[in-house]
């Protein structure tokens, strides 16, 4: 067994140490590096069992690290999608206020969402949720159900 040496080494073959492989090979294509991953296929663990849902900024406070990556992660991941030919699916989320109690947290969602420039965002009463999604069950009677256009749904693979 010959010995390999790697300028880098990451551990984790998920979407994050995919995405930390690809962004440092891109930026240094001379180094030599290594993605280990301790299942017996990339994006076998919790990746490959998420919904492939990309959030956009709404919940994570304005200016943050986290909605700054939530925005231009997106962004890059539609690109990305595109260029490679992944199915995805650039479509809307619905969040509901189901109480009335609920509604202070969906007042503050909406402004993080302006505050972190997610686009589409808009307030829709509880009859136009019926207009984004025809299905929903219950009563929407409650004001302050906010639609967001701008979620991703990225294809999983296929186990």
């Amino acid at each position: 067994m010959s010995e390999q040496i790697y300028d880098i080494a990451i551990i984790g073959g998920g979407i994050v140490g995919a995405a930390t492989f690809y962004k440092i090979q891109k930026a240094y294509p001379s180094l030599k590096i290594l993605l280990i991953e301790k299942e017996n296929q990339f994006a076998n663990h919790q990746t490959g069992n998420n919904s492939g849902v990309i959030h956009s900024g709404l919940y994570y406070t304005p200016g943050s690290l986290k909605a700054k990556n939530c925005v231009q992660g997106r962004h890059e991941l539609v690109a990305f999608a595109k260029e490679h030919n992944i199915a995805h699916d650039v479509c809307g989320k619905v969040v509901v206020a189901t109480k009335e109690s609920e509604l202070p947290f969906m007042e503050k969602i909406y402004n993080n969402g302006i505050a972190n420039k997610t686009e589409g965002i808009e307030k829709i009463t509880g009859e136009q949720v019926k207009d984004f999604e025809p299905f929903v069950e219950g009563n929407c009677r409650y004001l302050g159900a906010y639609a967001r256009e701008l979620s991703i749904i990225v294809e999983q693979p296929k186990k």
